[in-house]
């Protein structure tokens, strides 16, 4: 038995299965992680700037809300993969794709809202969705 533990979080993650499952959660967590440093180095930047109005760091700040929520999301994915309960497994990948494209939707509006000549690159290359279930 393989145990796969985020550091970021209590969440633990016990695979049965070997080494796919494994490489899956891997993937996962791993993009989840560069999610969030692009929304930490995000609001860095812009609370930097000293020209971006409180509310924009607010909206910024509530993306932590959404990271916690795909954590826990993603410890409850280790189990139903344990479970070999398919339904849920995709229902949650689901979930936690959707959360992370509904940031990087929003940070692009707000980019938007603060430069209309922003370069949308370096939110496009943002991690945004774990893209396990293809």
């Amino acid at each position: 038995m393989r145990e796969i533990a985020w550091t970021k979080s209590n969440a633990r993650c016990f695979l049965m299965d070997g080494y796919m499952q494994k490489n899956i959660i891997d993937r996962l967590y791993q993009s989840l992680s560069e999610l969030e440093n692009a929304i930490t180095k995000a609001k860095g930047t812009l609370k930097n700037s000293g020209s971006v109005s409180p509310s924009v760091i607010e909206r910024l700040n509530s993306y932590s809300s959404v990271m916690q929520d795909q954590r826990e999301l993603a410890a409850k994915l280790c189990f139903y993969i344990n479970q070999k309960n398919w339904e849920e497994v995709n229902r949650h990948v689901s979930m936690i794709n959707c959360l992370s494209s509904m940031i990087r939707d929003d940070a692009r509006e707000v980019l938007s809202s603060l430069s209309a000549n922003s370069d949308m690159g370096e939110i496009d290359s943002m991690p945004h969705q774990a893209m396990l279930m293809n």
